[in-house]
């Protein structure tokens, strides 16, 4: 049960980036020298990813120590072995879109299948580019994992995104590794460059202009380290509690502050919030830095469409500050959020109501208007970001929230009670 408490106060570090974690697994598997990975996150996700890895014959060294960094020896970018069985990415999309783009330029057979949850993920949106790229893949209802590939040669292709989407962007560029020649992806709206900046710090030639990146098929990669900031997603949760709760001064350190993912901090400062953030260096091509947080009152915003790529993982939150300040939010071009780990856009609009608060939600769009909430109780369904957006929501409501499935919250951040318990004056 999470209830209203003190103020949050302090300096904290979160767990690192899911999203650069997942990638630089993935590099470094196809790297022909070892590479050290520093202060990975280690959760649901990334443990699928690195899993998959070792079953094709790379091998991870883990650190016994409290980061527990990792020493990945790559078996080359044309290396990996088939497995045995089946490659389980359990729930995370992620890691199925990622190395499906991987194994098809490989040799030899890879069937690639997860849970319930993401079974109902669209997968045609890497079947499509990628089968333009001359692979052999077959899905389910030609759109849902299973998936089954037969890897060989692939030709560079220039595909246009027909959503914003990280994920489809890194799985193109990935397999336009294995092509000769340029392959680019077109983008209407900029999303997350992770990738991008990972592979130009690996020696890939990385072009980006007027929205389209263009990579060239290269015959090696190679890495020293890969630094992993904090994840700015999971810091989101904290950087809205501290927002919420009155008498709050929260900092949040060594946090990545890649001006792809700072949507959030933006619009909570458009609300009138009183945060600021410095970046203090750049490692491999990611800045990294510190948040401050302080509590003030908020008033309602407008989050455009063009917005939402830089903010997809912290939407919930938008409608979570959106409760308590001074008119109506409102955020439009959401309905990609209907195919993540659960309909989320849909649970937003339950989660809000069912706490007393006052939710419109429409097909790609939902409406917050001003209401404390009362508190109640919140089932994650499986949903990491729905369990801890029910915590945070426990410490303002009037009767506090209880969470079904809260260790969920562990698949991006492990541990995030005992910090949330730690900055609790």
């Amino acid at each position: 049960m999470f209830r209203p408490a003190g103020p949050l106060r302090g300096s904290v570090r979160v767990p690192g980036d899911k999203s650069i974690t997942q990638r630089a697994l993935i590099l470094a598997g196809l790297c022909v020298r070892p590479v050290r990975i520093l202060s990975p996150l280690w959760a649901g996700d990334t443990e699928a990813t690195a899993a998959m890895l070792e079953s094709m014959g790379v091998t991870l060294d883990r650190a016994d120590d409290r980061r527990h960094d990792v020493l990945v020896g790559g078996r080359g970018l044309r290396g990996l072995e088939p497995p045995d069985g089946v490659l389980d990415a359990r729930n995370s999309a992620t890691a199925m879109r990622l190395l499906a783009a991987v194994c098809a330029g490989q040799q030899g057979h890879y069937r690639f299948d997860g849970d319930v949850s993401l079974r109902t993920r669209p997968m045609d949106r890497i079947v499509e580019p990628l089968r333009a790229m001359g692979a052999r893949i077959t899905a389910r209802d030609d759109k849902y994992a299973p998936l089954e590939i037969d890897g060989g040669p692939l030709r560079p292709v220039r595909y246009r995104l027909p959503v914003a989407s990280a994920q489809v962007k890194s799985a193109v560029l990935l397999a336009g590794l294995f092509a000769v020649g340029e392959t680019t992806v077109e983008e209407g709206i900029p999303s997350r460059d992770h990738m991008e900046r990972m592979m130009r710090a690996a020696g890939v030639p990385v072009h980006s202009a007027e929205g389209a990146i263009t990579v060239t098929g290269v015959s090696r990669l190679q890495l020293d380290e890969v630094h992993v900031p904090g994840d700015i997603s999971s810091a989101a949760f904290l950087v809205a509690a501290a927002a919420l709760v009155p008498g709050s001064d929260l900092s949040i350190a060594d946090v990545g502050l890649n001006p792809t993912r700072t949507g959030f901090l933006e619009v909570v400062q458009r609300m009138g919030g009183d945060l600021s953030w410095v970046v203090d260096a750049e490692i491999g091509g990611e800045p990294r830095g510190t948040v401050r947080v302080r509590h003030a009152p908020l008033t309602g915003t407008h989050v455009s469409a063009g917005q939402i790529p830089n903010l997809v993982d912290e939407v919930a939150l938008v409608a979570l500050l959106g409760c308590y300040a001074d008119g109506e939010t409102v955020v439009e071009g959401v309905g990609e959020l209907r195919v993540k780990e659960s309909d989320r856009l849909a649970a937003i609009g339950e989660v809000i109501n069912g706490l007393g608060g006052d939710a419109a939600v429409a097909a790609d769009s939902f409406v917050i208007r001003p209401r404390p909430l009362r508190g109640g109780v919140v089932d994650s369904g499986g949903d990491h970001r729905l369990a801890m957006l029910g915590a945070v929501a426990g410490l303002i409501a009037a009767e506090g929230v209880a969470v079904a499935g809260f260790s969920a919250a562990g698949v991006s951040f492990p541990g995030f009670n005992d910090v949330l318990q730690e900055v609790l004056s």
